[in-house]
């Protein structure tokens, strides 16, 4: 696989036709300081099947520019653990799109660090049925502001 020995700058170079023409197996060759050095244009590129290949440490080491790049198809896309490495500032940063976007299911397994971090208008995005799916300790963290 060629992409394994690109470097972090020669991956960046790719530009995001480049990044969105990957192969699932070439950009699971992408290194996690590879993954980390995509603008936002390139992660934007990146197809919603693609990102499920992504490891949650490359998840976790994206900026929060790169997070808020993913989109709400993006973070639509993302598993529980991909959802769960994303940086309390990350998910503070998601528009109200993107928190929505996050299934029922996963919504109840985001740690209680990222729900907190969650502001009042994100919160008040969810419907009833994100509510619902909130976990007790979920809904113990939040700030009379956001409940």
């Amino acid at each position: 696989n060629q992409v394994a020995v690109l470097s972090t700058a020669q991956a960046q170079a790719l530009g995001a036709a480049g990044v969105g023409a990957l192969s699932s197996d070439q950009l699971r060759a992408l290194t996690t300081a590879d993954v980390a050095a995509l603008t936002t244009a390139e992660i934007q590129a990146i197809s919603t099947a693609n990102l499920a290949t992504l490891t949650t440490a490359e998840i976790g080491a994206l900026t929060t520019a790169q997070a808020q790049a993913l989109g709400a198809t993006g973070i639509a896309a993302l598993d529980s653990g991909q959802l769960r490495s994303l940086s309390t500032q990350d998910v503070a940063a998601l528009t109200t799109a993107e928190v929505a976007a996050i299934s029922t299911d996963n919504i109840s397994l985001l740690t209680t660090a990222q729900v907190k971090a969650m502001t009042t208008a994100q919160i008040a995005g969810l419907d009833t049925a994100h509510v619902q799916a909130l976990s007790t300790a979920e809904v113990a963290v939040l700030s009379t502001g956001q409940a």
